[in-house]
This record gives structure tokens, sequence and C-alpha cells, in this order.
């Protein structure tokens, strides 16, 4: 269920309601005023018409100041409490740090399930919508393995490899949904099981679109940028020359992440997409452990775990007071002076905070340099 809103999202949602989704409207709008805050106050929203902005952009903000336009916006976010469980801006701890370098990350996340699933390593599949069996079989397997090695399994709901993927992921409750609609629906409708499945077994399924926004073309290049974006790499399963998971796949090079693409068989049109993504750089696999060494990861995940006593082992929540540290941490490794000035905490207060960390196996120390670790997988050799 999700907590009353904060006046900043409230702010946030305003502005992104207004802008209709547009990203270079709400970045326009944030540079020049300085902060969402100030953009939608009212004396912010009479200087919109000056600023040579889209007249929808215009009209809708002048409709928003009517009784009629406060009541709509009232039911939207009465829409938001009932169909969603976080709500993630920059400016929260638990927005996934990730996705902040990026010139156009989500000005705001609506999210049902477990938030602290983002800020876990993710691996992204993605493929064809109509794959063959054997590509249906090996984004499932594919999946399997690395969320049994901790990784959770990225992918986009969609039918195909997307709903294999998931799926797969879903045997270790280890999978992330990005959905290109509103949360009050399904798209496909198909998937309205598979959804619940993801929520209900420490998944996430997340948007950055309103309630009320239909499945429509141009969502979904836009939601494939936060599938990988969200990623440590993105696996192209299986794809056609024409499948729409190569635009992840080039997204992803763009946000200079790693592209992996599984061949087939030279002369099956299933494969030519994958084959393509090859010639142009991307990295032949047939292993999901061969994902895991190219992604030249550090040491802690070859660590091999105990034998655990449930098929699925327990992933420790975060405290709140840990999260900013952990988002802070990253899988290369930083030393104490270089947290410290990041997080602007003196020493005593940092030590202590890391020693909860490594007691709750959510960050190890190598060499002086204290490196994020996957949850709930490190053990003695």
């Amino acid at each position: 269920m999700l907590n009353p809103l904060s006046q900043a999202q409230i702010e946030t949602i305003t502005l992104w309601y207004l802008v209709q989704h547009s990203l270079s409207a709400f970045y326009k709008l944030k540079q020049h005023f300085g902060s969402v805050h100030l953009a939608t106050t009212p004396k912010g929203l009479a200087q919109w018409s000056q600023l040579n902005l889209h007249k929808n952009h215009i009209q809708r903000v002048q409709e928003f100041q009517t009784d009629a336009g406060q009541q709509k916006f009232a039911e939207l976010l009465q829409n938001i409490q009932s169909h969603t469980d976080f709500v993630l801006i920059p400016e929260s701890t638990d927005y996934p740090a990730q996705l902040l370098p990026y010139t156009n990350p989500p000005p705001i996340l609506f999210g049902q399930g477990n938030a602290q699933a983002l800020l876990q390593p993710q691996i992204a599949i993605v493929g064809s919508r109509k794959p063959s069996p054997h590509g249906r079989q090996i984004a499932y397997d594919f999946a399997f393995y690395l969320s049994e090695k901790g990784f959770y399994i990225n992918s986009g709901l969609a039918q195909g490899i997307d709903e294999a993927a998931h799926k797969g992921g879903l045997q270790h409750q280890r999978t992330i949904a990005v959905m290109g609609t509103g949360l009050d629906q399904t798209y496909p409708t198909a998937h309205t099981l598979l959804r619940q499945q993801i929520t209900e077994q420490r998944g996430a399924v997340i948007t950055e679109f309103l309630p009320g926004t239909l499945p429509l073309q141009q969502h979904f290049p836009r939601r494939n940028r936060i599938v990988s974006g969200l990623s440590l790499g993105v696996i192209v399963a299986e794809a056609s020359l024409n499948s729409g998971s190569l635009i992840t796949a080039q997204l992803a090079a763009e946000q200079d992440k790693t592209v992996f693409a599984i061949p087939g068989h030279i002369y099956s049109e299933f494969h030519q997409g994958c084959h393509q993504l090859i010639r142009e750089g991307a990295i032949l696999i047939d292993h999901p452990e061969q994902v895991i060494e190219d992604l030249a990861l550090p040491t802690q995940w070859m660590v091999q775990q105990k034998k655990e006593t449930s098929t699925v082992p327990e992933t420790p929540v975060l405290p709140e007071h840990l999260i900013a540290l952990y988002q802070t941490l990253d899988w290369n490794g930083l030393n104490m002076d270089q947290l410290a000035n990041k997080l602007s905490m003196d020493i005593s207060t940092l030590t202590g905070q890391l020693m909860e960390l490594e007691l709750q196996g959510m960050c190890i120390q190598q060499s002086g340099l204290y490196l994020r670790c996957r949850q709930g997988h490190l053990g003695s050799q």
C-alpha cells in the first residue's frame, strides 16, 4: 500500500502530468525555474506561456487551474494511490542510482512490489515477441541460471522472449518488469497473472507512465531505455532483423552497457538480428556464465555459496538509514575517503554503517576498497 505522497512527489507528478510525459519539456521547465517546485507554483505556471512550449502544454495548464481541472488531477492522485506501492523520484534515496547519469532519466517511477529489487544487480534479457521454441527455451534457461547466481532479470513484460525471461527469473524470485503503460492496466492482458506473480514473489513492476496511459507504439522505445539503463548488461536472446529488441541493444550501447547476443543457425530468420549485433560488436555468448565473466565483475561474484537449505535464499531487507551508502557503493570499489567525501559523512558513522552492510552480506571489503554485494549469495569457499 502506498504511503501518503510527499510534497515533492506531488509536485513532480503535477509537472509530469502537465507536460504529458514529455521528457524534453519536463527538463526544460525544471532547468528554467531551477526546480520542479518553482515550475509548478501559481507564479511559475503563469510564466509557461512565455517559454515557447507546445500549445498543448499551455492549454493543459489553463485547464489545470480551473475547478474541473483540479478535480481531474485529484482523481489522478487517487488512482495513483490505488494502483501503486511506491513512487520514486530522483531526489529519493531509493531511486535507482544507475539511471541518474543519463541525460533523460525517468523523472518519476511508479511501482508495485519490492522497491528494493531495483537496487540490486540486474541483467536484461530481451528479444523477439514471436520467438522459436528454441529461443524461448534459451531465454528461460539463461534467466534461470543468472537469477540463481543472484542477478535480477529485467525485461519488458512483452510476449515471447520477455515472458520466458521473466518466468526463468521467477524460479528464484528475481525478476523486474518495465511497462510501457500505466500501472492501472497490463499489456498484453494475457500477462496479468505473470505480472501478479512477479510482484508477489519479491520482484517489481515499474513504469514512468501515469495511470490511464495506453500502450501506444512510441512508449516502448522509452520503456526500453529504462530496461537497459537499470541493467549491468543486455542479452539479446533471439531477434529477427526488424525486432524491436534491437532498439534496446542500440540504447544499451549508447549508455555504454555491454551487449550480448546469442547466435543461431545462419539460415534462420529468428537469429539474423543477433548475428547483425555480433557483426556490430556485441559479444557472442553461448553460456550464461560468460555474461558474468565478460562483465568483469569483482571476485565476490565468483565466491561459492554454501549449500542452502531452501531452494530460494532469503534476501535481506536494506534498512532505510543504509540506502544512501549502499547506493553510493559500486561494483568496482571505493575507499573510505572517497565514500566519506561523496556522502559528507564522518568516518566513525561511515565505519559503523559499512560494518552493518558487511554483516548483512550487502558489502565486501577487498584490498582497502568497499564494494557492493549481490544480496544473499555470499558464503565461505
